[in-house]
């Protein structure tokens, strides 16, 4: 890694310039996925490129996609310690900076860069048809595919192993839980109309939000968030099949169900369960601390925010677990963090950043605005609030 700081965790949204076009047509979610997780985007050529004092700065002509705290991916330099991934620490007109150990000193050649992708990899394609895989050697290896033949939806499913981009072991959701997959949503409307997006990713874990109903009305801001690939496994021994895919079964995009922010439900599915034996398991997802039936942001578990003991922000983690009853925790959900308080929506909006404190210093987080009724304007009652770590790493 040439940069002097973690860059594991990637994050785009649709408010940056020169971002992919996301929408209710066929395929945008598939362009969207293909950028973010496996090819980057946005490519331009530099300027010029020098280091003062520990901080690298990239000139260019023109607009970026870059953002602070984004990664991006700079080839070409004759300093080696500036080429590969690097995080943004500042922005300006033509300028990109970031933190380096390289001596202070102008770098030459033909320089490029671009938005660095989360380094996912896509063994099979078709039309507005792609599959996702982890390229992380640790990861489980599960394979998510994603069939972006629709207009306002899109069908996911998770599977074991695949041949080809039709045929593949292991699914989960299986066939009898969910026929022809779950459902993601893309928009409310087929057309070219924009929706509010957000994208997070570790090379093994991806986390989506949306407010589909964004592009019917620029007010209706509250999404819900899905994602797919490894949690973070609490058996000691292992536990190859710990990886989820969330979704919902219902074919409208106003559904919330199986949202990883949202109320506790079943529609978080496992290639198999902890042992290792049989087929998919149906989880579930609740947080640590905070009322399973409620969603975060609108929790009354630890009273409203501002607390009114100490002014404080509750987040903690979220785990899975077999969605039976009373069943303990399998694994952890990575990088989203549920708000068992009420009142957050008040005070904290989509793409908002805060820095955390206590175990959570030295990060940053990005809100999300999870709803329960995302065919309106959010209000503090209908919509809460999650955070995501930008910071990382994740695991």
């Amino acid at each position: 890694m040439a940069s002097v700081v973690d860059t594991s965790v990637k994050y785009i949204h649709s408010g940056m310039v020169g971002v992919p076009v996301f929408n209710g047509v066929p395929g945008s979610l598939v362009g969207l996925l293909n950028a973010f997780l496996i090819t980057g985007f946005d490519f331009k050529s530099a300027t010029s490129l020098t280091v003062a004092s520990g901080v690298a700065t990239l000139s260019f002509a023109g607009q970026h996609s870059a953002a602070v705290d984004t990664v991006i991916l700079v080839d070409g330099s004759s300093i080696d310690a500036l080429n590969g991934e690097q995080k943004v620490t500042a922005i300006g007109s033509g300028i990109v900076k970031f933190a380096t150990a390289a001596p202070d000193g102008t770098a030459t050649g033909a320089i490029t860069f671009k938005m660095a992708a989360a380094g996912w990899t896509q063994p099979f394609t078709g039309t507005n048809v792609a599959t996702y895989k982890s390229a992380d050697p640790a990861s489980t290896g599960m394979i998510l595919r994603v069939n972006d033949t629709a207009t306002t939806l899109a069908r996911v499913v998770g599977y074991e192993s695949m041949t080809d981009i039709d045929t593949g072991s292991g699914p989960f959701p299986t066939p009898v839980q969910v026929s022809g997959g779950g459902y993601w949503a893309k928009s409310s409307v087929a057309n070219t109309n924009a929706t509010s997006w957000v994208l997070f990713a570790d090379g093994r874990k991806l986390i989506f939000h949306n407010a589909a109903y964004y592009s019917s009305n620029a007010t209706y801001t509250s999404g819900v968030t899905r994602g797919f690939g490894d949690d973070i496994a609490l058996r000691p021994g292992g536990d190859p099949y710990a990886c989820s895919i969330s979704y919902t079964a219902a074919n409208v995009p106003y559904d919330y169900a199986g949202g990883l922010d949202g109320i506790y439900d079943t529609y978080q599915a496992m290639p198999r369960g902890y042992t290792g034996l049989g087929s998919c398991v149906i989880h579930t997802l609740r947080p640590y601390a905070g009322l399973a039936s409620s969603q975060s942001g609108i929790d009354g578990y630890m009273g409203a925010f501002p607390s009114v003991v100490d002014g404080g922000l509750r987040l903690g983690r979220k785990f899975f677990s077999s969605a039976t009853s009373n069943q303990p925790p399998r694994s952890d959900l990575p990088g989203l963090y549920h708000v068992p308080q009420t009142g957050v929506f008040d005070a904290f909006k989509t793409r908002d950043i805060i820095t955390g404190t206590g175990s959570l210093a030295g990060r940053k987080l990005m809100a999300l605005n999870p709803g329960t009724s995302i065919q309106s304007t959010p209000t503090a009652g209908s919509c809460g609030v999650s955070f995501v770590d930008i910071t990382g790493p994740w695991r």
